[in-house]
């Protein structure tokens, strides 16, 4: 029992179908496959275009690959409030 019966399920699908009505269930349903299909061609365009081999770059002899990204900045000391008990 629980959730999963097929018998709440059943009284689901009645309940929405009489909530929605079949046409627009039908609207959304084809709506739905619409943009999936719209979704997967869009994913397929993209892995069939040719891009270009990129050349590696290299830095500038004295420089490392990857500098460091720091700021430069002053520590302040932050007092603490004062504990009222």
């Amino acid at each position: 029992m629980g959730i999963f019966d097929w018998k709440h399920w059943l009284i689901l699908l009645v309940v929405v179908v009489l909530v929605f009505g079949t046409k627009k269930l039908k609207n959304f349903g084809s709506d739905l496959g619409e943009s999936i299909k719209g979704f997967r061609k869009a994913m397929n365009s993209e892995e069939d275009e040719v891009r270009p081999p990129q050349q590696p770059v290299t830095p500038p002899p004295g420089q490392p690959l990857n500098p460091p990204h720091t700021f430069e900045a002053d520590a302040h000391k932050v007092d603490e409030p004062a504990r009222r008990d």
